[in-house]
């Protein structure tokens, strides 16, 4: 068949395929055409999930008309003052927007621009242009969605569902721009100037206050920053709903950033649960590639490892931070050193208690878990203590953010009392955290193999997981190809028998997909999590007033020390007010 050139009618087609994928594509293509025109008030109305009609009002510069009849050829924009495509300071900057959605629907432009003598109306499916009475920015009206092509009207969903995708996509750019104001089928409010938490509550919901952390990074070069929001990790949702992500002020869903949230929340939160953030992630713009795909949702970092151990530190970092967060919100004072004689310690009065477990020769004889962590935790004994050191660390537990332990109910929490607060511990998630976290700080036993294991893979399996070798020695798996064809193993985590030849496949699987992978660090998590829960103090145990005690002072010095390794909360605390009202005293 010969080569010939296509129509402009059917190009124009096929690029609307790409970028006018339903409703909420083109409700995104216009938005942010009209916040590059410096628009801070959009006001977008959608008729039938947009399959009726879609309308986007914008109060920025408008066109004049020469541009108004520029702006509907393809690949003609405004926003590339020169020919460098990695300087990109602008939402949009392909110049395939409108001529797509032309193609696939009746469009029809009002515009003004200042110093012209009136408005001018683009009929965009004539190419008409007439004087209007339009006085200020821009109003963009898109009727009969894919009326052009009706082979594509069959794939849209139900109107609900459509509408839903619309406002999942006004929220994420209205996260990007707080300083514009938007307004959605006069039902969904964002107003200007919005202080960024007042607009995250608006966007995720109310139950958001009080439980966000604050993020601010910078990397030691300081060539990029991370700013915003990350929830707690006993709030969370059954989907990635409310996860905004942002490179450079652009809305994404890039696989990296993605992949570095999961990855700090790991030890924190269920496989199977979503934190929540808005996350700002700022670069030199000719290190990320957004001219990735039309819709423009996804980026190449120039380093992506870099970015994400970048994202991971700082974010685990924060995480690490809660129990202070979570102290200072119900305005108890943070811990300090309690005042005990010089010829005993916080160490000697507790060190007999089973939440400090002790580190086994690693010749130790054991043939099981413990031998994996090289731990082996103490029995749970109540300690000894003179008359004189009691006085004292009693009189310290003012200071104790977590407070004094005043008894037990039902042999599974711990009630405590600090300041004018009531406290509320889970025995066992404190200890299994406590536990949890002791463990992973010890190198995990490496086995060298008298004889390697050797795994069958493609060429180009073999190149991915060589790709992040250096991060796998680091969880105990040493590895090098074996000819083109073949990974060996020549070391891996001591008494761990896994299925490597499945391993191996869906590391490599991971890494071509995402450009990285979690699918070991993930075993060794659920290894470590397990151990950890299984040698920790259980729900029913009955415990002393020492004990209770230990274990408050111990989580009150654990990292990540508010919940449990399953995301589970380890205390509550109920400030006297809310006792109050319970009471009926307010």
């Amino acid at each position: 068949m010969a080569v010939r050139v296509l129509p402009d009618f059917l190009v124009n087609q096929i690029a609307a395929g790409e970028v006018v994928e339903n409703a909420a594509s083109v409700v995104k293509e216009l938005v942010e055409n009209a916040l590059d025109a410096g628009a801070n008030q959009i006001v977008i109305d959608v008729v039938d999930g947009g399959r009726t009609s879609i309308t986007v009002v914008d109060n920025g510069r408008g066109m004049n008309r020469d541009d108004l009849a520029k702006s509907i050829m393809r690949h003609a924009t405004s926003k590339l003052p020169d020919d460098d495509l990695t300087n990109i300071a602008y939402m949009g900057f392909r110049g395939e927007a409108l001529p797509s959605i032309a193609s696939v629907a009746n469009m029809t432009i009002d515009t003004y621009a200042s110093g012209e003598p009136n408005g001018w109306q683009l009929n965009a499916s004539t190419g008409e242009i007439k004087p209007s009475n339009w006085d200020s920015g821009t109003r963009i009206r898109v009727n009969d969605l894919f009326a052009n092509v009706p082979a594509r009207l069959k794939f849209l969903r139900g109107d609900r569902a459509e509408m839903m995708s619309v406002l999942d996509v006004v929220k994420r750019l209205a996260m990007a721009r707080r300083d514009v104001g938007f307004v959605l089928n006069n039902k969904w409010f964002f107003p200007k100037n919005q202080d960024l938490l007042e607009r995250m509550a608006a966007v995720m919901g109310d139950d958001i206050r009080g439980r966000m952390l604050a993020v601010d990074a910078k990397s030691e070069s300081g060539d990029m920053t991370l700013s915003g929001f990350i929830s707690e990790p006993t709030l969370r949702r059954a989907s990635s709903v409310d996860q905004f992500l942002f490179v450079n002020n652009r809305p994404v869903k890039d696989k990296v950033v993605v992949g570095a949230l999961r990855a700090a929340y790991m030890d924190v939160m269920h496989a199977r649960e979503f934190p929540l953030c808005a996350l700002f992630l700022d670069l030199n713009p000719k290190n990320v590639d957004v001219n990735v795909s039309p819709a423009k949702t996804e980026v190449h970092f120039l380093e992506p490892s870099h970015v994400r151990a970048f994202i991971i530190k700082n974010l685990r970092a924060r995480l690490a931070e809660t129990m202070n967060m979570a102290v200072a919100r119900h305005d108890t004072p943070v811990g300090h050193q309690m005042n005990i004689p010089a010829a005993q310690n916080r160490e000697s009065v507790y060190q007999n208690t089973d939440v400090r477990p002790t580190i086994l020769s690693v010749h130790a004889p054991q043939r099981d878990d413990n031998d994996f962590f090289n731990l082996k935790p103490h029995k749970f004994e109540s300690p000894r203590m003179d008359a004189s050191i009691k006085n004292n660390v009693d009189d310290a537990f003012c200071d104790m953010p977590l407070g004094r332990a005043i008894g037990q109910i039902g042999d599974k929490y711990i009630l405590a009392s600090a300041g004018d607060n009531l406290i509320i511990v889970d025995q066992h998630a404190a200890h299994e955290r406590i536990t949890y976290e002791r463990v992973r700080t010890h190198s995990v036993k490496v086995q060298p193999l008298l004889t390697p294991i050797v795994v069958d893979m493609r060429a180009e399996d073999v190149a991915a997981v060589l790709e992040i070798r250096d991060e796998l020695k680091q969880s105990g798996l040493v590895l090098d190809a074996f000819g083109d064809t073949a990974i060996a193993i020549f070391e891996k985590p001591a008494d761990w028998d896994l299925n490597w030849t499945a391993l191996l496949h869906d590391i490599a699987d991971e890494v071509r997909a995402n450009g990285h992978s979690v699918q070991l660090n993930e075993r060794l998590h659920l290894k470590l999590a397990n151990w950890a829960c299984h040698h920790s103090v259980r729900a029913g145990q009955r415990l002393d007033l020492n004990q209770m005690n230990a274990l408050l002072r111990d989580i009150e010095k654990t990292t990540r020390g508010a919940q449990c390794n399953h995301g589970r909360p380890v205390y509550k605390i109920i400030p006297i007010s809310d006792l109050d009202i319970i009471f009926e005293r307010s």
